[in-house]
């Protein structure tokens, strides 16, 4: 029996002037393990000496478990192609489905997950690529010739630091599916305030 019949069950019995513990002990004989607490027989009895009538649940607030449909599942699919920076919020906003229906669709049905985008210091040309390259083998190639020693390289490194931080990271976070790459963003120059640190140094002490 399903919850509806039982009810029905109580409201029959309850018409015929059966108390709830009558009622109630006939279920337990009857559905044994599958029969309602004795609670829901007191409430339920009571409601129908009150004159109710359906013994349906009555609707209840909110947004419906339908919200899950192919064609919203499809339309998050749609908004976070087009940006994959999307927050749940904005997506929110942007379908007027749940804070949880546009979670569960993003995670269970989508299988995606925000990564953070990884920063790289510049965007490299092809030929300054190939310049790097080829200052690499010719120090290489004088190194193998006895005509060049690792002592006598002087490296540096240089950073900015800037007075204010702008931005934070996690908001180059992005929707990826699993497997796929992280995105990346190349890193801009701000007009702020800023200082350059430099730092030259050989193989045994800096310059």
């Amino acid at each position: 029996m399903n919850k509806e019949q039982i009810r029905g069950y109580i409201k029959v019995r309850t018409a015929l002037n059966m108390q709830p513990k009558s009622i109630f002990d006939d279920l337990c004989t009857a559905l044994r393990d599958q029969a309602p607490s004795y609670n829901t027989v007191v409430r339920w009895s009571k409601l129908c000496r009150e004159g109710r009538e359906e013994v349906e649940d009555e609707p209840r607030p909110g947004r419906p478990v339908t919200e899950t449909t192919s064609d919203n599942i499809e339309n998050v699919r749609h908004l976070i192609d087009n940006d994959p920076y999307l927050t749940i919020d904005e997506i929110q906003v942007e379908t007027g489905l749940s804070h949880g229906t546009t979670q569960r669709i993003v995670s269970d049905h989508l299988k995606l997950k925000k990564i953070t985008a990884r920063w790289i210091p510049n965007q490299l040309t092809d030929s300054q690529r190939a310049e790097r390259v080829r200052i690499c083998q010719e120090n290489l190639a004088k190194f193998n010739q006895g005509t060049w020693r690792l002592c006598d390289v002087v490296t540096g490194d240089e950073s900015w630091f800037y007075h204010k931080q702008l931005g934070r990271k996690s908001s180059n976070a992005a929707w990826t599916a699993s497997g796929e790459t992280p995105p990346t963003v190349v890193r801009r120059s701000h007009i702020a305030p800023k200082t350059l640190f430099c730092i030259f140094f050989k193989t045994t002490d800096p310059v």
